[in-house]
């Protein structure tokens, strides 16, 4: 039988800005792992400081190797139709982690793209998944994002179903209340994405985006200031996402 082989030590070292100092902590994968634990996980945890403005995080095809933190900023991701044509898959806001659709196959199926100067943590799945052997935490932890990665993309097929109102009033308060539960304001915030992409997101001419904001602006529901957004009459914005579902 052959030796068993030493944990791999741990070189702090390499932990530039420790995840329990971090603003998001209970949001991320260090949530619910110990102090201990978290110090093995804050060593594999490579952090790129600054992504700029619409640069390209990886591409389709790229090999996966790494899950992507957002730990400030915004990133779109998006595939392209067999005409060469961008369809916006999502959007990740701070606190968020992104990649998580290429564990199965070895490679990214999305492009991923900074909407605006964004800090990442790069977390190599390699050393995630060795390390989470040992933390069971860990894999519990992992398996919850994945879980609420599972309901995002369930309420983003959803808005198929929604009339052009529905779908750009669900979407605000979608923004607003994962914004809500990273720390910041739930209903005035500003837009990372253009108009364009989140007429594309929503399966909507970019005009018509442009005079819904005016309508419900025009109705009291929000203000718009170019990207600022205030949402002044959230239960009234809810009650226009009933705008298209069977009855």
């Amino acid at each position: 039988m052959g030796k068993k082989s030493a944990a791999p030590v741990i070189d702090l070292k390499r932990v530039k800005v420790a995840c329990r100092h971090c603003s998001l902590y209970q949001l991320c994968l260090p949530m619910g792992i110990s102090p201990e634990d978290l110090s093995r996980l804050e060593a594999i945890i490579d952090r790129r400081t600054l992504a700029k403005r619409g640069e390209v995080l990886f591409r389709i095809g790229d090999p996966f190797h790494a899950l992507y933190a957002v730990k400030s900023g915004a990133v779109k991701t998006s595939v392209y139709t067999a005409d060469g044509q961008e369809q916006v898959t999502g959007f990740h806001l701070a606190g968020e982690l992104f990649g998580l659709d290429a564990i199965g196959n070895g490679a990214h199926a999305c492009q991923a793209v900074a909407l605006e100067r964004t800090t990442l943590c790069e977390i190599p799945f390699d050393e995630l998944r060795r390390l989470g052997t040992q933390l069971p935490s860990l894999c519990d932890q992992l398996m919850r994002v994945m879980s609420l990665e599972i309901q995002e993309d369930h309420a983003s097929l959803q808005l198929a179903h929604l009339g052009a109102e529905g779908r750009l009033a669900s979407f605000l308060l979608n923004l607003g209340e994962r914004l809500e539960r990273r720390g910041f304001s739930g209903s005035a915030f500003r837009l990372s994405m253009s108009r364009y992409d989140i007429a594309n997101y929503l399966g909507l001419a970019v005009e018509t985006v442009s005079r819904i904001f005016t309508r419900f602006q025009d109705a009291g529901l929000l203000a718009v200031r170019q990207r600022e957004v205030h949402l002044l009459d959230p239960a009234a914005l809810r009650a226009r996402t009933a705008d298209g579902l069977p009855r």
